[in-house]
């Protein structure tokens, strides 16, 4: 039996809709669905319950104790981490599932994390929105990496890597620090839905958590509390991999390096150790409202 869980805060506007595509797919049938609603202060564990899933709630607003809590409810495998503002593909998790247990013709290996692909949503927002992910959309970092996506798959070999997720921002990030690249696997006929942020100012904000949680994530690694082969930035990959093959986005790279510059600047003011949650609202209210089209 697979196992869902669903680190929750606040997701009133969306943990609905998640819930709702995972219940209508039939081959979901036999998954554990688990909702961690952490530090809610709205109808989210009241809205997962009238669907039927468990739900546990954890008094802290921070994702790392929610996934912990909602692996120490479930013994199932295959594990899938879902964001809850995702909505997962008819056919998503059993392809994620299959992934996980399909050995490789090269050497009968069998692969411990799966992801989907990703499709970003940007139409609707303004220009240099649009152009920051008409480079990040494009970053080979983003192809190869088990983050972005809201959504991971291990299998029980694969989660037995480690014990609980540290009390760090940046799981997706941690998690990717586990698996070597023949370990994991992208599955190209599943993917997932991410809405970008709606204003330049929601983006920032998204940028500076992310940094910030990196930031303490690959301090994390070199003092050795977590596994050291936290992945390392590549500062030139957007110019080398992506403008100096298609030249004609230069005008975007400029507006990308601006963006990740200030986000840089910013991080550095506030505490890497800060696991509040400071998701980009800006998606909640208006999630799905661009109807599929980038």
């Amino acid at each position: 039996m697979t196992s869902i869980v669903i680190a929750a805060h606040n997701e009133e506007s969306v943990i609905g809709s998640c819930l709702d595509a995972l219940l209508a797919d039939p081959k979901v049938d036999q998954s554990e669905i688990i909702v961690a609603a952490n530090g809610c202060t709205d109808n989210t564990a009241a809205l997962a319950r009238a669907r039927g899933v468990r739900v546990i709630e954890v008094r802290q607003a921070s994702k790392p104790a929610a996934l912990n809590a909602g692996d120490g409810a479930t013994d199932e495998f295959p594990r899938i981490y879902l964001d809850a503002d995702i909505v997962v593909p008819s056919g998503g998790i059993s392809a994620i599932n299959e992934a996980l247990q399909a050995s490789s013709d090269a050497d009968g290996s069998v692969p411990l994390a799966a992801v989907p692909g990703r499709r970003l949503i940007t139409r609707g927002r303004p220009w240099t929105v649009r152009a920051y992910f008409a480079i990040n959309e494009r970053l080979p970092v983003f192809r190869a990496g088990l983050f972005g996506r809201g959504m991971i798959g291990l299998s029980a070999e694969g989660r037995a890597r480690f014990d609980q997720f540290p009390e760090m921002v940046a799981d997706d990030l941690f998690l990717d620090s586990l698996f070597a690249p023949g370990e994991r696997v992208l599955v190209a006929g599943v993917e997932t839905v991410v809405e970008t942020p709606l204003t330049t100012g929601a983006l920032l904000n998204r940028l500076v958590r992310v940094r910030r949680g990196n930031a303490a994530m690959r301090a994390a690694g070199a003092a050795g509390r977590i596994p050291p082969s936290v992945r390392s930035a590549d500062r030139w990959s957007w110019l080398t991999d992506v403008v100096v093959p298609h030249p004609w986005l230069a005008p975007a790279a400029v507006v990308y390096v601006v963006l990740t510059t200030v986000a840089a600047t910013w991080a550095q003011l506030g505490s890497r150790d800060d696991l509040t949650w400071r998701r980009d609202n800006s998606t909640r209210d208006s999630s799905r409202v661009s109807g599929g089209a980038s």
